[in-house]
C-alpha cells in the first residue's frame, strides 16, 4: 500500500496541459451557453443543501423511519423543533437563491428576494401538517394495494412510491407558493433514486399508489383524483406542444391528462393530452390512449384472432 501511494504521488500531470485545459474551460465562450449569471453575483441553489433539507423534512414527517431511529414520544417535540429550525433557515436561503437565479436568467433586477423567501418558507412550514396527512393516505394505499406488504411501516421504509410522493408533495407545496426552480430540483432527487418522474406541478389527490414504479412519468399539468393506482411504466404525458409566433413552445398550458377517482392504469400504458379518464375506469397494460375515457370503462388491447 505504501509503495502504491508513493508511485501515485510521483504521477504528476504536465503543468502546461493543466494550464491549457483550465484556460479553455474558463474562457467565457466555453460557459456562456449554460451560464445564467455572472460568477461574482449571488450564489446558485445547492443540491447538497436541498438534500439536507429533504433528509430533515423526512425525519419530521415520519420520525423514527428517517433520521434518529431512537426518537420517542418524550423527545419528539425537541426532535421536530430542532429539525424545523434548521429546515427554515436552509430552505429560506435556497428559495432566495432560486429567485435570484431566475431573475438573473431573465436579465431582471433581483429585488425583494430575501423577504419573499422568508414569507414562502414560513408558509411552507405551515403546510407540513397537511402534507403529512396526505402522505399517510398514500402509505395506507400502498399497504392496502400490495398483498406483499406486511405493514404500513414497511412501505415507508422501502417502497419507491412513498419516497417519490414525499418529494413530490413537498415540491408541489413549494410550487403552489410560487417558488422558482427549487421544487423541480427536489422532485428530480427522487426521480434519480426511484425511477419515478413526477413534476412538482402535478396535482395529486389522496391515496395514490404507484406499484413497483420504475419508469412512471407524470407531467406538469396532470390532475390525479383520489384512490388512483398506477403500475410501472405508465406515462401521463402531453400529446403536442403548441408554439408561439417565434416557434418557441408555449409554457404553462394544460396539456396532460385528468385522471378521476378510483382509476387503475396498468403497466406500460400511455395516456396523452388534456383528456379525462373517468371515475372508476381501468386502462389495460401497454395501451395508447389519446381521447376521453368514460367513467367505469375498460380500455384493453384487442386480442389477436390467432389466440
Amino acid at each position: 500500500m505504501m509503495r502504491e501511494h508513493h508511485m501515485l504521488a510521483n504521477m504528476t500531470p504536465d503543468k502546461s496541459v493543466i494550464e491549457d485545459v483550465v484556460g479553455r474551460l474558463t474562457a467565457p465562450t466555453s460557459y456562456q451557453a449554460f451560464a445564467s449569471r455572472k460568477l461574482t453575483d449571488a450564489p446558485m441553489p445547492s443540491i447538497e443543501a436541498l438534500s439536507e433539507v429533504m433528509k430533515r423534512l423526512k425525519a419530521v414527517l415520519f420520525p423514527g423511519y428517517y433520521g434518529d431511529s431512537e426518537v420517542t414520544p418524550d423527545t419528539l417535540a425537541y426532535h421536530t423543533g430542532a429539525h424545523l429550525d434548521i429546515v427554515f433557515r436552509r430552505l429560506a436561503d435556497q428559495i432566495k437563491r432560486g429567485f435570484c437565479f431566475t431573475c438573473m436568467g431573465e436579465n431582471k433586477a433581483c429585488t425583494g428576494c430575501e423577504e419573499q423567501a422568508m414569507e414562502k418558507a414560513t408558509a411552507f412550514l405551515q403546510s407540513l401538517p397537511a402534507i403529512r396527512d396526505a402522505l399517510i393516505l398514500d402509505v395506507q394505499a400502498a399497504y392496502e394495494g400490495d398483498p406483499a406488504a406486511k405493514s404500513p411501516g414497511e412501505t415507508i421504509f422501502s417502497y419507491p412510491s412513498v419516497a417519490a410522493l414525499i418529494h413530490q408533495r413537498v415540491a408541489h407545496s413549494l410550487h403552489v407558493l410560487g417558488v422558482d426552480i427549487i421544487p423541480r430540483i427536489i422532485t428530480e432527487m427522487a426521480h434519480a433514486v426511484t425511477g419515478i418522474d413526477i413534476h412538482p406541478g402535478a396535482t395529486i389527490g389522496n391515496g395514490l399508489f404507484i406499484d413497483h414504479g420504475t419508469g412512471v412519468v407524470i407531467g406538469e399539468t396532470t390532475i390525479i383524483g383520489n384512490n388512483v393506482r398506477l403500475y410501472q411504466g405508465v406515462t401521463l404525458g402531453a400529446k403536442s406542444f403548441p408554439k408561439d409566433e417565434h416557434g418557441n413552445p408555449v409554457k404553462g398550458l394544460p396539456r396532460h391528462p385528468i385522471v378521476e377517482d378510483d382509476v387503475v392504469i396498468y403497466s406500460g400504458a400511455t395516456v396523452l393530452g388534456r383528456i379525462t379518464v373517468g371515475k372508476g375506469a381501468v386502462i389495460g397494460a401497454n395501451v395508447w390512449v389519446t381521447s376521453d375515457v368514460e367513467p367505469g370503462a375498460r380500455v384493453l388491447q384487442a386480442r389477436s384472432l390467432k389466440e
